[in-house]
């Protein structure tokens, strides 16, 4: 009888084939997972990029902030104090509008002062063909039902001056601009005088230098400086 080997010649050559194929092709294999899963040189490199980046931006915030630090002392004890003699008199002076505005951004409604700004703005209007388009858009930031910056208007009020949109007059925001004005004045003007930017002011304190907090947005009184409202209409 012949030898099985002679009979099944392919047999056993496939067989050897295929087990070497085996033991080559394993190795292989895990190379490429082993590589899959290792972050490549490109990778590493984007995100220490990344990385740099974002700390270069805190840095520059914080140099930011550092520098309103010295602006805010420029702002005289004398000068604070007379910010509390009326509410009047706080509007008059260009730091402590500035002040005013910032301390109501941190309670949410500067739409109040953006309104009464505008307002002040419009009355210098010095031609009829300057009230309607100021007027328009006065009313559809700040009155009109769902306006971006409603601000609180009772019932009649927003009728009287919803009705003299169409033929705008310089007295059309009068009686508006004055109930806002008594709202602050009565109530944002007596929290402002209490807090603590304002009294530090008034005493003579220098803001001390914030600590190095990420993403920090405590109101402190070098925020007072530099601040301009967000009323960009005109």
């Amino acid at each position: 009888m012949e030898s099985p080997l002679l009979l099944f010649p392919q047999l056993n050559i496939s067989a050897s084939k295929d087990k070497s194929y085996y033991k080559v092709m394993k190795p292989a294999h895990k190379e490429e997972a082993n590589k899959a899963s290792k972050p490549g040189a490109k990778q590493k490199r984007n995100r220490l990029s990344l990385l740099l980046q974002k700390t270069e931006f805190h840095e520059d915030d914080h140099l930011g902030k550092a520098a309103n630090l010295k602006k805010a002392a420029s702002v005289s004890p004398e000068e604070a104090v007379k910010w509390g003699e009326s509410f009047d008199k706080l509007l008059s002076q260009k730091d402590g509008l500035d002040a005013f505005t910032k301390f109501l951004k941190t309670e949410f409604s500067e739409e109040n002062i953006e309104f009464w700004i505008a307002c002040e703005d419009y009355k210098k209007s010095k031609t009829t063909h300057e009230l309607l388009p100021k007027a328009k858009t006065i009313y559809e930031t700040f009155i009109q039902k769902d306006a971006p910056k409603e601000v609180n208007l009772d019932f009649h009020t927003k009728e009287v001056t919803s009705q003299s949109i169409q033929q705008p007059l310089i007295s059309t925001f009068d009686a508006a601009q004055s109930t806002v004005y008594k709202l602050m004045e009565q109530d944002s003007y007596p929290r402002f005088l209490r807090s603590d930017p304002y009294l530090s002011l008034v005493q003579g304190r220098n803001p001390s230098r914030p600590a190095m907090r990420r993403r920090s947005r405590s109101f402190t009184v070098n925020d007072f400086q530099d601040v301009r409202p967000d009323f960009t209409i005109w």
